[in-house]
């Protein structure tokens, strides 16, 4: 009787402490690699307060995605939203990065062309502007642009040049520098305002492409699972309020404040990402099989064809939180 009243005292003074632990909130860096409507759900997750809700402290920063990996692998970044190029890259370098939610399940840019391009054949000898880097998404969506219209970039001389995000890719087109990039489509309805000719819109080609993703290390997702399902339970929460009519007006006035672009652009973006906005919030593996074919293809990076999709993503969590991981 002594025993059971002294194990029963013991377990009272341990299980406040117990539940404080459980109750204390996680932190986290979180960097988003792009500034388009898919980052929607991130600053949403922000200001409609989601990170609180499931107990998370969260400082949600842009860094360009080839240097959000970067920071991730040397620890300064706990989770970042980019793309599966720069987890296979780690992985081919012996890193242990992995992309455990899918957020841009598809190619959703449109290749856009100054008004003297009439056709895809124009664009021979030409100069496109792709992003900052030959792994990043839009230099990737740019190549299987230029193949979906029956071109080449080596064989039929068209440039690819360097240029970085996706506003600076844009003013480029704008200034003459470039003929033609690949942007977002709510960027895209801009330049075709302005006399810009869209020669292929990709978000109508349902080409498998993984194109963006929630992304930790297997590190983290081993030692502190807690804090990356409170950050993926904030992420499915946002995603269900933006597809909430009802939510419309204060998710305008969020995309509006973080994209910068005109009242009318703003509606055509959100009326996209409602539609877009992945219904399974897990990775697609053809998609990531699509881009590590690509990797090897372009020899961006010959170390792709030893990784494997399955090494890419994890989908226990999207499972769980969920998502259909056989897609």
């Amino acid at each position: 009787m002594i025993r059971l009243l002294l194990l029963t005292l013991l377990i009272g003074q341990l299980a406040p402490s117990q539940s404080r632990a459980a109750d204390s909130p996680s932190k986290a860096v979180f960097a988003y690699g792009a500034i388009n409507a898919y980052m929607t759900s991130t600053w949403v997750a922000r200001e409609q307060g989601f990170f609180r809700k499931h107990n998370i402290e969260i400082e949600p920063v842009f860094i360009i995605a080839t240097r959000a990996a970067q920071a991730m692998l040397a620890g300064e970044v706990q989770m970042g939203l980019i793309g599966p190029t720069h987890v296979i890259n780690s992985l081919a370098a012996g890193g242990d990065m992995v992309m455990f939610l899918g957020n841009q399940n598809n190619v959703r840019y449109e290749m856009v062309a100054h008004p003297s391009i009439k056709r895809a054949e124009d664009l021979k000898g030409k100069k496109v502007a792709i992003g900052a880097s030959q792994a990043g998404l839009a230099s990737l969506g740019a190549h299987v642009a230029l193949d979906y219209m029956g071109l080449n970039a080596r064989r039929d001389n068209i440039a690819l040049l360097f240029m970085g995000e996706e506003p600076l890719r844009l003013a480029a087109l704008q200034t003459g520098n470039v003929q033609a990039t690949v942007i977002a489509p709510e960027l895209a309805k801009t330049a075709v305002s302005q006399g810009f000719v869209s020669l292929l819109d990709m978000a109508k080609l349902n080409i498998p492409f993984q194109a963006t993703g929630m992304v930790t290390t297997r590190k983290i997702l081993k030692s502190d699972l807690q804090m990356v399902e409170r950050i993926g339970r904030a992420n499915v929460d946002a995603v269900h309020y933006i597809r909430n009519p009802a939510n419309k007006k204060s998710v305008l006035q969020t995309m509006a404040k973080n994209l910068k672009v005109s009242p009318e652009r703003i509606e055509a973006a959100y009326l996209d990402i409602v539609e877009e906005l992945p219904r399974n919030i897990c990775p697609t593996v053809p998609g990531v099989r699509s881009v590590l074919k690509l990797m090897v293809e372009l020899g961006i990076n010959a170390k792709a064809a030893q990784v494997k999709s399955e090494d890419v993503v994890d989908l226990a969590l999207c499972k769980r939180l969920g998502g259909d991981g056989g897609s």
